[in-house]
């Protein structure tokens, strides 16, 4: 008998390089195929989990970094409001005078 408890905590994400409904999807996703992570809720630059412990929270952050979108746990509501630095399909965060055109400089989900 596994006498170890679990306390669940819920944790806001701020996610950059997000732009639009398939940026959404994306993330969703990512985050759906992690065991010890329920997703609550995905926007463009936030989703609201629950992790079991530290570990699949910290996981979660990984594999969003992975999949193109830095991500980091935020005290408080994050901004609803795109973050810079990234965007996709089309979207301008990130681009530079040096960029290559048609490269994007960022990950995320078409790139």
């Amino acid at each position: 008998m596994n006498t170890t408890t679990n306390a669940a905590a819920s944790i806001t994400l701020s996610i950059d390089g997000m732009s639009c409904g398939h940026c959404v999807q994306a993330v969703t996703k990512a985050l759906s195929a992690l065991p010890g992570v329920k997703v609550r809720s995905v926007a463009v630059g936030s989703a609201e989990i629950v992790a079991n412990d530290g570990w699949a929270a910290g996981t979660a952050i990984a594999a969003l970094q992975e999949a193109g979108y830095p991500a980091r746990a935020t005290a408080g509501e994050p901004s609803a409001a795109p973050k810079a630095g990234g965007g996709c399909c089309g979207g301008t965060g990130g681009a530079s005078a040096t960029a290559k055109p048609g490269v994007r400089p960022t990950g995320g989900c078409c790139g």
